[in-house]
């Protein structure tokens, strides 16, 4: 039985450009700026209706994340967009001294994340900027699943106090959330409910996740998957929860396995429920240059990688 289905699929950037029109309509005080990749990061439509509240950067991204941290203590809400490599690893030190360590509200949307970037290549695959943003203090770190998630998730992150890391794709993904869901920041959400095992999955794993979770149904297994949204704040209650009733849980990630959801909930079960685990992640490794599907097929992070998960972390319980 089909729990969850589709009709298009839309790829998570867009999500965010409709989300940050909308939140602009809402709000005077939300601006946007983008490293001249205005058209990659959808933000086109915020340009087109709000021009006097949109700054180019240009090819310059540290001094975006600088003018962006002075616009939010001049009391605006700055949106500052560019690849999720180049507002992680290239401006690094910008990112933690004048946004997080000053608290500013800046809103990080990091677009082309992750190996589904595709012909790219290694180097704007960026997999490792979970990681880095979540260790810094008092960043939220946002990874949504879909098109209408990722958009509910950038109106959430402009009404929250403080810096945001907004995580989001290229590729068109199925859209299979609710339209006008509700997002709250760190409350993960149950899609399914199981007993055999649980499958914590984030951003584009989520799908591969719902797929593994049919074929898994099929074969007897109950499987409690839950959406992990927000991989900071982490929403530990929902974790030991489902971790408690099912016994053994599987991460799923487009991430490396070091330093992303897997080890935040390994460090969390760790401290309060030890339990078997499995990690659907990429390896010690960077991507390389190829199409989206065949990248996730080589880099372990499909749905036949799901159900091995399962099926390993099941024989230790």
């Amino acid at each position: 039985m089909k729990r969850f289905e589709y009709t298009q699929k839309k790829d998570t950037r867009s999500g965010f450009g409709a989300g940050l029109l909308e939140v602009g309509r809402r709000c005077g005080d939300v601006v946007a700026m983008c490293a001249d990749l205005t058209g990659s990061l959808k933000m086109d439509a915020f340009k087109k209706e709000f021009p006097e509240r949109f700054f180019q950067a240009g090819i310059a991204e540290a001094n975006m994340i600088s003018v962006g941290s002075g616009l939010a203590k001049a009391g605006k809400i700055p949106f500052v967009g560019s690849f999720a490599e180049f507002v992680t690893g290239r401006v690094y030190d910008q990112v933690r001294q004048s946004v997080a360590y000053t608290g500013a509200n800046v809103k990080i949307a990091a677009s082309h994340a992750g190996i589904t970037l595709g012909e790219d290549g290694a180097t704007h695959q960026v997999m490792e900027d979970l990681g880095l943003m979540k260790m810094l203090p008092g960043m939220v770190v946002i990874n949504p699943c879909d098109y209408n998630q990722t958009k509910a998730a950038t109106i959430a992150a402009a009404y929250h106090d403080g810096p945001v890391y907004l995580r989001f794709g290229r590729p068109a993904v199925p859209v299979f959330t609710p339209e006008d869901q509700p997002f709250q920041i760190g409350r993960a959400v149950k899609m399914i409910s199981g007993s055999d095992v649980a499958i914590f999955a984030t951003g584009h794993l989520v799908w591969k996740a719902v797929e593994a979770c049919e074929i898994l149904e099929e074969r007897g297994i109950s499987v409690e998957l839950v959406n992990i949204h927000t991989i900071k704040p982490l929403d530990e209650q929902a974790v030991i929860e489902s971790a408690a009733k099912c016994g053994c849980v599987v991460t799923a990630e487009e991430h490396l396995a070091n330093g992303g959801l897997g080890d935040s909930i390994a460090q969390l079960l760790a401290r309060h429920r030890p339990t078997p685990m499995e990690y659907v992640a990429v390896d010690d490794q960077f991507g390389e240059s190829g199409k989206p599907d065949e990248l996730m097929t080589k880099f372990h992070l499909d749905v036949p990688d799901v159900i091995a998960a399962v099926e390993r972390v099941m024989a230790r319980k």
